[in-house]
């Protein structure tokens, strides 16, 4: 992973661990791009999303490996904006229950029994991994000074 550029004044790993949507980046079969908001997890130094294999996305990353992804913080009151912009490759690979009760975790909780139903007990024969490997890393504090209060009129 080449780190080309960061501005960051907290580590990388501190943004990509907050619970985020990332934007993931595919290639169509005519070439045109295409961009999925999905749950993911960092772990081991790559880009985890659990990946329902109904979902076009899943059929895009086996036929072209090549994605970029992006993770963006942004909080309108006070001003941050950390983002974080990869390009990478990735691979469709089998389901693991406990990595994805560790990325649903993030998002729904430590209980299980409390999530929605819809992400309680997932089918390995529909679900799987989207593994995404980063080759370059851009990660740049956008942050800027607030003028005015949320709900204010310009």
């Amino acid at each position: 992973m080449d780190i080309v550029e960061n501005t960051l004044e907290c580590p990388l790993e501190d943004v990509l661990e907050r619970p985020l949507f990332c934007f993931f980046g595919t290639v169509s079969s005519d070439a045109a791009p295409r961009i999925s908001p999905l749950w993911y997890l960092w772990e081991d130094e790559r880009i985890w999303i659990i990946a329902d294999t109904g979902k076009s996305y899943v059929d895009r990353v086996a036929a072209d490996p090549r994605t970029a992804l992006a993770v963006v913080d942004f909080d309108v009151a006070t001003g941050r904006v950390h983002h974080v912009g990869m390009r990478g490759r990735a691979d469709v690979v089998p389901f693991d229950e406990d990595r994805a009760e560790r990325l649903l975790g993030r998002y729904l909780g430590p209980e299980e029994n409390e999530w929605d139903p819809r992400f309680r007990g997932l089918d390995p024969d529909r679900w799987r991994f989207v593994r995404f490997e980063p080759g370059t890393v851009v990660a740049r504090d956008q942050s800027f000074v607030p003028g005015l209060e949320p709900g204010d009129d310009a």
